[in-house]
Protein backbone atom coordinates (compact mmCIF):
# COMPACT_ATOMS: atom_id res chain seq x y z
CA UNK A 1 0.00 0.00 0.00
CA UNK A 2 0.65 3.51 -0.38
CA UNK A 3 -0.11 6.99 0.79
CA UNK A 4 -2.68 8.90 -0.68
CA UNK A 5 -0.04 11.68 -2.47
CA UNK A 6 3.79 11.83 -2.72
CA UNK A 7 4.22 13.42 0.36
CA UNK A 8 2.94 10.40 1.82
CA UNK A 9 4.73 7.61 0.97
CA UNK A 10 4.69 4.23 2.54
CA UNK A 11 6.76 1.09 2.35
CA UNK A 12 4.55 -1.14 4.03
CA UNK A 13 3.17 -4.69 2.75
CA UNK A 14 -0.04 -5.82 3.88
CA UNK A 15 -1.67 -9.29 3.92
CA UNK A 16 -5.56 -10.74 4.88
CA UNK A 17 -6.62 -14.08 4.15
CA UNK A 18 -9.35 -13.40 1.57
CA UNK A 19 -11.72 -16.04 3.12
CA UNK A 20 -12.12 -14.80 6.30
CA UNK A 21 -12.85 -10.92 7.18
CA UNK A 22 -10.52 -9.19 9.86
CA UNK A 23 -8.11 -6.42 10.06
CA UNK A 24 -4.85 -6.79 7.25
CA UNK A 25 -1.20 -7.93 9.13
CA UNK A 26 1.71 -6.89 8.32
CA UNK A 27 3.86 -8.83 5.83
CA UNK A 28 6.97 -6.99 5.41
CA UNK A 29 8.16 -4.13 3.85
CA UNK A 30 9.34 -2.87 -0.25
CA UNK A 31 12.74 -1.20 -0.16
CA UNK A 32 11.24 1.65 -2.47
CA UNK A 33 9.76 4.90 -0.78
CA UNK A 34 7.56 5.84 -3.09
CA UNK A 35 3.96 5.57 -4.51
CA UNK A 36 1.63 4.84 -7.39
CA UNK A 37 3.88 1.91 -8.12
CA UNK A 38 2.12 -1.63 -10.12
CA UNK A 39 1.75 -5.21 -9.11
CA UNK A 40 1.55 -8.55 -11.24
CA UNK A 41 1.25 -11.78 -9.82
CA UNK A 42 1.43 -15.73 -10.82
CA UNK A 43 -0.17 -17.14 -7.55
CA UNK A 44 3.02 -17.58 -6.13
CA UNK A 45 4.84 -14.76 -6.28
CA UNK A 46 3.75 -10.64 -6.41
CA UNK A 47 5.74 -8.45 -8.19
CA UNK A 48 5.78 -4.95 -7.63
CA UNK A 49 7.28 -2.28 -10.61
CA UNK A 50 8.05 1.47 -10.54
CA UNK A 51 6.36 3.99 -8.94
CA UNK A 52 7.23 7.43 -7.99
CA UNK A 53 10.00 8.76 -5.29
CA UNK A 54 9.21 11.63 -6.69
CA UNK A 55 10.60 10.70 -9.99
CA UNK A 56 9.68 7.91 -11.66
CA UNK A 57 11.54 4.49 -10.23
CA UNK A 58 12.61 1.44 -12.35
CA UNK A 59 12.89 -0.92 -9.45
CA UNK A 60 10.93 -4.22 -9.66
CA UNK A 61 10.70 -6.31 -6.23
CA UNK A 62 8.79 -9.57 -5.62
CA UNK A 63 8.08 -11.19 -2.43
CA UNK A 64 6.64 -15.00 -1.91
CA UNK A 65 3.09 -14.56 -1.14
CA UNK A 66 2.73 -18.02 0.72
CA UNK A 67 5.41 -16.55 3.64
CA UNK A 68 6.12 -13.04 4.94
CA UNK A 69 8.75 -11.10 4.62
CA UNK A 70 10.59 -8.00 2.95
CA UNK A 71 10.71 -7.74 -0.83
CA UNK A 72 13.44 -8.67 -2.79
CA UNK A 73 15.32 -7.46 -5.62
CA UNK A 74 13.35 -8.51 -8.81
CA UNK A 75 15.50 -6.79 -11.48
CA UNK A 76 14.60 -2.82 -13.44
CA UNK A 77 12.22 -2.13 -15.72
CA UNK A 78 13.09 -0.65 -19.32
CA UNK A 79 12.11 3.17 -18.36
CA UNK A 80 11.89 4.31 -14.85
CA UNK A 81 8.03 5.72 -13.58
CA UNK A 82 5.47 5.61 -12.48
CA UNK A 83 1.16 5.59 -12.13
CA UNK A 84 1.62 3.04 -14.53
CA UNK A 85 -0.71 0.25 -14.86
CA UNK A 86 -0.20 -3.73 -15.08
CA UNK A 87 -1.84 -7.24 -16.30
CA UNK A 88 -0.84 -10.75 -16.13
CA UNK A 89 -0.71 -14.33 -16.08
CA UNK A 90 0.50 -17.10 -14.77
CA UNK A 91 3.86 -16.72 -16.38
CA UNK A 92 4.71 -13.10 -17.64
CA UNK A 93 3.62 -9.74 -15.93
CA UNK A 94 3.23 -6.50 -17.92
CA UNK A 95 3.35 -2.84 -17.20
CA UNK A 96 2.11 -0.41 -19.28
CA UNK A 97 1.92 3.53 -20.33
CA UNK A 98 2.84 5.61 -16.67
CA UNK A 99 4.74 9.20 -16.26
CA UNK A 100 8.45 10.11 -15.03
CA UNK A 101 9.44 13.60 -13.62
CA UNK A 102 12.74 13.63 -15.13
CA UNK A 103 13.76 15.37 -16.71
CA UNK A 104 11.51 18.04 -16.65
CA UNK A 105 8.44 17.99 -17.29
CA UNK A 106 6.84 15.37 -16.26
CA UNK A 107 6.85 12.99 -19.65
CA UNK A 108 3.94 10.72 -20.69
CA UNK A 109 4.75 7.86 -21.52
CA UNK A 110 3.43 4.58 -23.88
CA UNK A 111 6.24 2.20 -23.27
CA UNK A 112 4.72 -1.43 -21.97
CA UNK A 113 7.31 -3.80 -20.30
CA UNK A 114 7.09 -8.14 -19.37
CA UNK A 115 9.31 -10.19 -17.60
CA UNK A 116 8.55 -14.01 -16.54
CA UNK A 117 7.42 -13.48 -13.09
CA UNK A 118 8.96 -17.43 -12.07
CA UNK A 119 11.83 -15.97 -12.84
CA UNK A 120 14.08 -13.12 -11.64
CA UNK A 121 15.82 -10.17 -13.98
CA UNK A 122 15.33 -6.75 -15.69
CA UNK A 123 11.97 -6.28 -17.83
CA UNK A 124 11.74 -6.50 -21.66
CA UNK A 125 10.24 -4.36 -23.93
CA UNK A 126 7.30 -5.51 -25.52
CA UNK A 127 5.82 -2.91 -27.15
CA UNK A 128 3.86 0.59 -27.15
CA UNK A 129 0.73 1.99 -26.10
CA UNK A 130 -1.38 2.94 -28.82
CA UNK A 131 -1.62 6.52 -26.63
CA UNK A 132 0.61 7.64 -24.06
CA UNK A 133 -0.76 7.93 -20.96
CA UNK A 134 -0.43 8.07 -17.51
CA UNK A 135 -3.19 6.68 -14.48
CA UNK A 136 -4.21 3.67 -16.90
CA UNK A 137 -3.69 1.86 -13.58
CA UNK A 138 -2.62 0.21 -11.65
CA UNK A 139 -6.34 1.04 -10.75
CA UNK A 140 -7.81 0.64 -14.45
CA UNK A 141 -5.54 -2.47 -15.85
CA UNK A 142 -6.93 -5.77 -16.23
CA UNK A 143 -6.17 -9.23 -17.37
CA UNK A 144 -7.93 -12.45 -18.20
CA UNK A 145 -4.83 -13.95 -18.06
CA UNK A 146 -4.84 -13.83 -22.25
CA UNK A 147 -5.11 -10.35 -22.43
CA UNK A 148 -4.33 -7.24 -20.83
CA UNK A 149 -5.65 -4.01 -21.11
CA UNK A 150 -5.36 -0.69 -20.35
CA UNK A 151 -8.37 1.88 -19.97
CA UNK A 152 -8.70 5.35 -19.49
CA UNK A 153 -5.68 7.54 -17.77
CA UNK A 154 -4.45 11.13 -18.36
CA UNK A 155 -2.70 11.73 -21.80
CA UNK A 156 -2.67 14.40 -20.59
CA UNK A 157 -6.24 15.25 -21.10
CA UNK A 158 -8.53 12.42 -19.77
CA UNK A 159 -8.66 9.35 -22.20
CA UNK A 160 -11.16 6.95 -22.87
CA UNK A 161 -8.93 4.66 -24.77
CA UNK A 162 -9.46 0.89 -24.46
CA UNK A 163 -6.11 -0.58 -25.49
CA UNK A 164 -5.10 -4.57 -24.86
CA UNK A 165 -2.31 -6.60 -25.64
CA UNK A 166 -2.13 -10.69 -25.60
CA UNK A 167 0.09 -11.18 -22.56
CA UNK A 168 1.89 -14.44 -24.45
CA UNK A 169 3.62 -12.68 -27.64
CA UNK A 170 5.10 -9.14 -28.01
CA UNK A 171 4.16 -6.47 -30.13
CA UNK A 172 2.24 -2.84 -29.73
CA UNK A 173 -1.19 -2.68 -28.04
CA UNK A 174 -4.60 -2.27 -30.37
CA UNK A 175 -7.31 -0.46 -29.89
CA UNK A 176 -10.36 -2.31 -28.18
CA UNK A 177 -13.25 0.68 -28.04
CA UNK A 178 -13.56 3.66 -25.71
CA UNK A 179 -15.33 3.38 -22.03
CA UNK A 180 -18.40 5.05 -21.88
CA UNK A 181 -16.52 8.42 -20.08
CA UNK A 182 -13.13 9.39 -20.00
CA UNK A 183 -11.70 8.87 -16.76
CA UNK A 184 -8.42 8.48 -14.69
CA UNK A 185 -7.99 6.65 -11.32
CA UNK A 186 -11.01 4.15 -11.82
CA UNK A 187 -10.93 0.12 -10.95
CA UNK A 188 -10.56 -2.61 -13.40
CA UNK A 189 -11.85 -6.30 -13.42
CA UNK A 190 -11.53 -9.06 -15.58
CA UNK A 191 -12.91 -12.78 -15.66
CA UNK A 192 -12.31 -14.89 -19.05
CA UNK A 193 -15.83 -13.33 -20.61
CA UNK A 194 -16.17 -9.48 -19.86
CA UNK A 195 -14.62 -6.41 -17.71
CA UNK A 196 -15.78 -3.93 -15.63
CA UNK A 197 -14.41 -0.56 -14.74
CA UNK A 198 -15.85 1.55 -12.03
Amino acid sequence: RAGSNLDDHRNVIDYWTIATAGNASDFGDIAGDYVTHAGVSNGTRAVFGGGMDPDGDNTIEYVTIDSTGNATDFGDLTVARGELGSACSSTRGIWLGGRTNSPSPATVLNEIDYVTIASTGNATDFGNLTVARRGAGPISSGSNSIRGYAAGGLAPGVSNVIDYVTIATTGDAADFGDITTASNGSMGFTDSHGGLQG
